[in-house]
Protein backbone atom coordinates (compact mmCIF):
# COMPACT_ATOMS: atom_id res chain seq x y z
CA UNK A 1 0.00 0.00 0.00
CA UNK A 2 2.84 2.46 1.00
CA UNK A 3 4.56 1.56 -2.49
CA UNK A 4 1.83 2.14 -4.46
CA UNK A 5 1.45 5.57 -2.52
CA UNK A 6 4.94 6.24 -3.35
CA UNK A 7 5.17 5.01 -6.54
CA UNK A 8 1.95 7.06 -7.75
CA UNK A 9 3.68 10.43 -5.93
CA UNK A 10 6.88 10.02 -7.61
CA UNK A 11 5.17 10.02 -11.12
CA UNK A 12 3.20 12.88 -10.36
CA UNK A 13 6.17 14.74 -9.53
CA UNK A 14 7.44 13.67 -12.61
CA UNK A 15 4.50 14.35 -14.82
CA UNK A 16 4.60 18.02 -13.02
CA UNK A 17 8.40 18.37 -13.97
CA UNK A 18 7.52 17.15 -17.77
CA UNK A 19 4.67 19.59 -18.15
CA UNK A 20 7.06 22.63 -16.72
CA UNK A 21 4.50 23.26 -13.94
CA UNK A 22 7.14 22.41 -11.81
CA UNK A 23 10.74 23.24 -12.24
CA UNK A 24 13.57 22.47 -9.29
CA UNK A 25 15.98 25.60 -8.98
CA UNK A 26 19.78 24.61 -9.23
CA UNK A 27 22.06 27.40 -7.85
CA UNK A 28 24.73 26.01 -10.72
CA UNK A 29 22.38 28.15 -12.73
CA UNK A 30 23.03 31.41 -11.34
CA UNK A 31 26.59 31.57 -12.72
CA UNK A 32 25.62 29.71 -15.79
CA UNK A 33 25.39 31.93 -18.89
CA UNK A 34 24.59 29.07 -20.82
CA UNK A 35 21.18 27.97 -19.18
CA UNK A 36 17.80 29.51 -20.06
CA UNK A 37 15.63 31.53 -17.88
CA UNK A 38 12.17 32.66 -17.74
CA UNK A 39 10.75 35.92 -16.74
CA UNK A 40 9.65 35.13 -13.48
CA UNK A 41 12.79 33.28 -12.29
CA UNK A 42 15.10 35.70 -13.40
CA UNK A 43 13.20 38.75 -12.01
CA UNK A 44 13.14 36.42 -8.62
CA UNK A 45 16.89 35.84 -8.66
CA UNK A 46 17.38 39.82 -9.49
CA UNK A 47 14.67 40.67 -6.82
CA UNK A 48 16.80 38.75 -4.18
CA UNK A 49 20.29 39.79 -5.26
CA UNK A 50 19.01 43.55 -4.73
CA UNK A 51 17.70 42.64 -0.91
CA UNK A 52 21.35 40.99 0.13
CA UNK A 53 23.09 44.31 -1.50
CA UNK A 54 20.61 46.66 0.59
CA UNK A 55 20.45 44.76 3.43
CA UNK A 56 24.41 44.66 3.33
CA UNK A 57 24.99 48.27 2.08
CA UNK A 58 22.64 49.21 4.85
CA UNK A 59 24.42 47.21 8.39
CA UNK A 60 27.49 48.61 6.37
CA UNK A 61 26.40 52.24 6.37
CA UNK A 62 24.97 52.22 9.81
CA UNK A 63 27.84 50.68 11.33
CA UNK A 64 30.63 53.16 10.03
CA UNK A 65 28.26 55.72 10.43
CA UNK A 66 27.66 57.42 7.80
CA UNK A 67 25.16 60.16 7.48
CA UNK A 68 23.75 62.60 4.45
CA UNK A 69 21.56 61.68 0.93
CA UNK A 70 24.38 61.10 -0.90
CA UNK A 71 24.81 57.44 0.35
CA UNK A 72 20.96 56.83 -0.65
CA UNK A 73 22.31 57.88 -4.39
CA UNK A 74 25.62 55.61 -3.74
CA UNK A 75 23.58 52.80 -2.78
CA UNK A 76 21.19 53.02 -5.85
CA UNK A 77 24.52 53.64 -7.80
CA UNK A 78 26.40 50.64 -6.61
CA UNK A 79 22.61 48.21 -6.36
CA UNK A 80 21.84 49.52 -9.95
CA UNK A 81 25.69 48.45 -11.03
CA UNK A 82 25.66 45.04 -9.58
CA UNK A 83 22.53 44.68 -11.05
CA UNK A 84 23.17 45.18 -14.51
CA UNK A 85 26.78 43.26 -14.32
CA UNK A 86 24.59 40.44 -13.39
CA UNK A 87 22.22 39.84 -15.98
CA UNK A 88 24.21 41.84 -18.53
CA UNK A 89 28.02 40.34 -18.07
CA UNK A 90 27.45 36.73 -16.18
CA UNK A 91 24.37 35.90 -17.61
CA UNK A 92 25.01 37.34 -20.73
CA UNK A 93 20.97 37.46 -21.41
CA UNK A 94 18.70 39.86 -24.25
CA UNK A 95 17.48 42.08 -21.98
CA UNK A 96 15.02 42.40 -24.74
CA UNK A 97 13.40 39.41 -24.44
CA UNK A 98 12.47 40.60 -20.25
CA UNK A 99 11.14 43.81 -20.94
CA UNK A 100 14.38 46.09 -21.27
CA UNK A 101 17.08 47.49 -19.26
CA UNK A 102 14.21 49.41 -16.97
CA UNK A 103 12.24 46.74 -16.28
CA UNK A 104 15.43 44.17 -14.77
CA UNK A 105 17.10 47.04 -13.16
CA UNK A 106 13.34 47.74 -11.27
CA UNK A 107 13.16 44.55 -9.89
CA UNK A 108 13.20 44.85 -6.55
CA UNK A 109 14.14 48.31 -6.12
CA UNK A 110 11.46 49.97 -3.45
CA UNK A 111 12.04 46.47 -1.57
CA UNK A 112 15.62 47.11 -1.65
CA UNK A 113 15.16 50.51 -0.30
CA UNK A 114 12.96 50.06 2.42
CA UNK A 115 15.29 47.36 3.59
CA UNK A 116 18.36 49.22 3.07
CA UNK A 117 17.33 52.55 4.88
CA UNK A 118 15.52 50.61 7.96
CA UNK A 119 18.93 48.30 8.42
CA UNK A 120 21.09 51.53 7.85
CA UNK A 121 18.50 53.59 10.41
CA UNK A 122 18.29 50.79 13.13
CA UNK A 123 22.03 50.17 13.11
CA UNK A 124 23.24 53.63 13.20
CA UNK A 125 20.36 54.52 15.87
CA UNK A 126 21.08 51.25 18.09
CA UNK A 127 25.44 51.45 18.35
CA UNK A 128 25.32 55.45 18.29
CA UNK A 129 23.03 56.34 20.49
Amino acid sequence: MKESKSVKLNSQQHQQHENGHFSPFKFAKLLDPEASWDKDQLGDVLHWIRQVVALFCGLLWGAIPVVGGIWIFIFLAISTGIMYGYYAMILKIDEEEFGGHAALLQEGLFASMTLFLLAWILVYSLAHF
